[in-house]
């Protein structure tokens, strides 16, 4: 994608490359995000320090655009230059550089798991255990993934399912104004970490208590039929679409890319499954690109 955007290199305007900065905790999954995107052409740097990261973007422009996209993977390995990252990000954002962040995020169960499957220590766990060196990375890394364009949490993902996820946000020749995954979940197994929106469907009758529809999901006809014609369920998909509209439009101004939609219910089978899919329909009939994931549908 182009950006329209150049910058001084070698006496001659060029124009800047497009900029992705992984980061995330460690064993999240960011060197498999990492090579997805250096599958789909894009150039991987990994654990740069943080403050070459504009000088990398520089080199880029100077290469006559054949380093048009760049990947820099950013992780705690190199902590003693961590504090560097706010003053390069500024310097790209003084350079008009446009730049996403993306952050692997994973359960401290999952993280500890991972770990221990592999035998090999935490990078920050010291003389302490796995969930120590987790706990202090959580906390180095709180405000960056506060400013991440995009959070993907890898808890329940494979490697397969990281990279269609990835797929789907960088494959596409040209960049969207914004792009949805709404997902149905269920709370009994959690909140979604990577939600950006939660809503809860709980207000509406479950069809887990008739008989007949039990079996099903949200994407059987009468199962979809039946919590549609609850009191207050299409006014409630009717408002949240307007809802959704006016929060989007806000996004695209201040440049926020993508937006995880989480909609739930008691298990995630019946009523988040069907409202999920009527309101990704909505908001692709209003040209937001979307992707519709059922988390939890099939645990039970």
């Amino acid at each position: 994608m182009s950006t329209g955007t150049t910058i001084e290199a070698g006496g001659a305007d060029a124009p800047i490359p497009e900029l992705v900065i992984i980061s995330g905790m460690s064993g999240a999954g960011r060197s498999t995000a990492a090579k997805c995107l250096e599958d789909l052409g894009w150039f991987v740097v990994d654990n740069l320090p943080p403050a070459l990261i504009p000088t990398m973007v520089e080199l880029g422009a100077r290469s006559q655009g054949n380093v048009a996209r760049i990947a820099v993977v950013v992780d705690v390995r190199g902590r003693r230059f961590f504090d560097n990252l706010r003053e390069s990000l500024a310097d790209l954002d003084a350079k008009e550089v446009t730049r996403r962040i993306v952050f692997l995020e994973s359960s401290d169960d999952a993280l500890v798991r991972r770990f221990e499957s592999v035998r090999r220590p935490h990078p920050l766990q010291g003389d302490g255990r796995i969930v120590d060196g987790i706990a202090a990375e959580r906390d180095l890394l709180r405000e960056l993934r506060g400013d991440a364009d995009l959070v993907i949490d890898t808890s329940s993902l494979n490697v397969h399912e990281l990279r269609a996820k990835m797929d789907a946000q960088f494959a596409g020749d040209e960049e969207p104004e914004l792009r949805a995954t709404v997902m149905s979940f269920g709370y009994k197994y959690g909140l979604p970490v990577d939600a950006d929106l939660v809503v809860d469907c709980r207000f509406l009758p479950n069809p887990h208590w008739v008989p007949e529809l039990r079996p099903f999901t949200g994407l059987n006809e009468e199962v979809s039929g039946y919590v549609f014609n609850q009191p207050g369920a299409k006014e409630f998909l009717d408002q949240y679409s307007e809802l959704l509209q006016l929060i989007a439009t806000g996004y695209r101004r201040e440049g926020k890319r993508y937006v995880t939609i989480a909609v739930g219910c008691t298990g995630g089978k019946h009523r988040s499954v069907a409202m999920s899919e009527k309101l990704a329909a909505r908001l692709a009939s209003e040209g937001i690109e979307t992707v519709v994931v059922h988390r939890d549908m099939g645990r039970e």
